[in-house]
């Protein structure tokens, strides 16, 4: 396991599942902006 800073004021890209825009912000967006489809956190791998 490696160790990961966390700087909770930092923003994070956020990525749509159904058009793949990308936004940058400090807390999940919740919906796309441009599709309102759901968004998922590019730093957190998918399983």
């Amino acid at each position: 396991m490696r160790d990961v800073n966390q700087n909770s004021a930092e923003e994070s890209p956020y990525e749509c599942f159904d058009c793949g825009n990308v936004v940058f912000a400090e807390d999940n967006p919740g919906q796309c902006p441009d599709c309102a489809g759901n968004m998922r956190n590019r730093r957190t791998p998918l399983e």
